[in-house]
């Protein structure tokens, strides 16, 4: 076996095969090499992109911030400043229900308010005997003037669901956002409120129960109730 020796080719044509076969593994070995370091920047350059600066202390985060998901990237100092004036405006739209929920109930009371007085009137003017009829008002009077309460029916108390249930989960949102710690975003909800309580909350100041301020019964506006 040790004498057996393998059979070698030496010459020009050897030599010049082995140089092609080495440059073809060297060239491909480059590619490779390349191809995978391009893939890596390539796979750096998305990582860095699409990375969402997200802190739970306190900051001051503009660019590549993220809110509530991965798909809310802020980009850009335009896109940031969208979601500042988005936010605002949730806040103004926060005031603006709680605002319809208090003239809803005020709106349910003039109707019973309403109701009453007529039937009041009706049998005050039914009334056969005039002294009868002046009984009657003068027992009635004090249940006109004073404060009314009722129990709202089914779509009633199905309406007055529905504006608190679209307050509750606007409040949520809005809570949210600002578990982000951003100062920015607090600032914004901060002006939102100041601005919506301004504009929808500005009415007549009086007793809860005296009825004094039911700005339907008065013809005020909304905002101004």
């Amino acid at each position: 076996m040790d004498g057996m020796l393998m059979p070698t080719s030496t010459g020009p044509g050897a030599s010049s095969t082995f140089s092609t076969t080495q440059s073809t593994l060297d060239f491909a070995m480059q590619t490779s090499t390349s191809g995978a370091g391009a893939m890596g920047g390539m796979g750096d350059t998305n990582m860095a992109n699409s990375s969402c600066k997200i802190s739970m202390l306190w900051n001051w985060e503009t660019i590549d911030a993220c809110f509530l998901s991965e798909s809310w990237h802020i980009k850009s100092n335009g896109g940031f400043a969208g979601l500042c004036i988005g936010v605002v405006l949730l806040v103004i739209l926060l005031e603006l229900l709680r605002r319809l929920g208090q003239i809803y109930d005020q709106y349910l009371i003039y109707q019973r308010r309403k109701t009453t007085n007529a039937l009041a009137a009706t049998v005050v003017n039914n009334s056969s005997d005039t002294a009868n009829g002046a009984l009657i008002a003068k027992e009635i009077t004090p249940t006109l003037v004073s404060p009314m309460s009722l129990r709202p029916n089914v779509w009633q108390q199905a309406i007055r669901a529905l504006i608190h249930t679209l307050h509750f989960a606007l409040a949520y949102w809005i809570m949210l956002l600002a578990m982000y710690y951003n100062g920015y975003i607090i600032i914004c909800i901060i002006i939102g409120a100041f601005i919506g309580f301004f504009t929808f909350q500005w009415g007549r100041i009086g007793p809860r129960d005296s009825g004094d301020n039911i700005g339907i019964e008065r013809g005020s506006s909304v905002c101004h109730g």
